[in-house]
């Protein structure tokens, strides 16, 4: 007989239209047998570290034709996920593996493979890299700064909310490149580590700024070539005022917008025509045949200290909740992580 054990879940109790808050989820206790149903191509997990990602407040609204599902209200949030394979129904995947992939919001899960679900090979970096600069948001960066913005050596760059998980990343790589990169992020704190940790050339807390287009000339005198967008709102409309020609512009995400019943509109949509800007979005889904190689390249600039990366680790399934929303008021320093269980 399998082994049948408790599982604490986090549970989306409702559909939230404002302002998330951690009373829109609550904990449920249950139990899973830790085996795979017979015949069934699955894995049980043992989930290690659970990654918050702005894109999970989308998910929390009910809505139809976007490019993911919404949560169920009443079952368990899921998302990005390290873990270990506690029994397998795969023959690609053994007991004893650890996988990076999408997981439950839970102590234990059970999954079934596929294309997103990768094994870990390297374990000479923090299992917790895997939520992060190893897994979804470094591959959103590699593939948002070199596919869709086609970057050259010595042009301007520009990355909004740029001490996340996304953005402190695309300013190193534009770094590696030889380009002059200035962030933006929404504390004194913040502001410090992107110039002493991850060697931006410029930073500013957009906070404290009272007109955005003045700040974006003061820190950007001779204009943007690229502008990794990750804000929207009024900083993306100050940002296409100060655009050089045939800037371009990737549009990762929109955090500022995720909370509001009624989004913000965009008022010089026509410099995208008068200075020639390409603004293209995209999602990371669309790239993860490059996976292989981005890690390729990724490790060892990690290995020899080459590429900085900084997380923020809450203790405890009890305490994802709170992580989660904490993105929203940009409460975290680095990539939000939660540990559930060590290895």
């Amino acid at each position: 007989m399998a082994e049948e054990v408790s599982n604490k879940q986090v549970i989306l109790k409702h559909f939230v239209t404002s302002d998330l808050k951690e009373s829109d989820m609550e904990f449920k206790n249950t139990t899973i047998k830790l085996n795979v149903p017979e015949g069934c191509n699955a894995m049980v997990l043992r989930n290690l570290f659970l990654s918050c990602d702005p894109y999970m407040r989308l998910r929390m609204k009910k809505f139809e034709g976007s490019y993911i599902e919404s949560f169920t209200p009443g079952s368990p949030i899921t998302g990005y996920g390290v873990a270990k394979v506690l029994e397998s129904g795969d023959s690609n995947f053994q007991k004893g593996d650890l996988v990076l992939g999408r997981t439950g919001w839970e102590e234990y899960s059970i999954v079934t493979a596929t294309p997103t679900l990768f094994k870990i090979h390297d374990k000479d970096v923090p299992l917790s890299y895997y939520t992060g600069i190893l897994g979804m948001p470094g591959l959103t960066a590699y593939a948002g700064f070199y596919e869709v913005c086609s970057p050259k050596k010595g042009e301007t760059v520009f990355v909004s909310a740029a001490s996340g998980a996304v953005g402190q990343l695309v300013g190193q790589f534009a770094k590696m490149l030889g380009c002059y990169v200035v962030g933006s992020a929404g504390s004194k704190e913040k502001v410090d580590r992107l110039k002493s940790t991850f060697g931006f050339d410029e930073a500013f807390n957009y906070k404290e700024e009272q007109d955005l287009d003045a700040a974006l000339k003061k820190y950007l005198p001779d204009g943007i070539d690229i502008y990794f967008e990750n804000v929207g709102g009024k900083m993306l409309d100050a940002v296409l005022l100060n655009m050089k020609i045939h800037g371009r512009i990737a549009v990762c995400g929109m955090i500022s917008q995720y909370n509001l019943e009624q989004t913000e509109g965009v008022h010089n949509l026509f410099c995208l025509i008068s200075k020639r800007i390409r603004m293209e979005g995209f999602l990371v889904h669309d790239y993860y045949h490059l996976y292989p190689k981005y890690l390729d390249m990724i490790i060892p600039q990690i290995k020899a200290g080459k590429v900085v990366y900084v997380e923020d680790i809450a203790e405890g399934l009890e305490s994802a909740p709170s992580a989660l929303v904490g993105l929203f008021s940009g409460r975290n320093i680095g990539k939000q992580v939660v540990m559930v269980s060590r290895e």
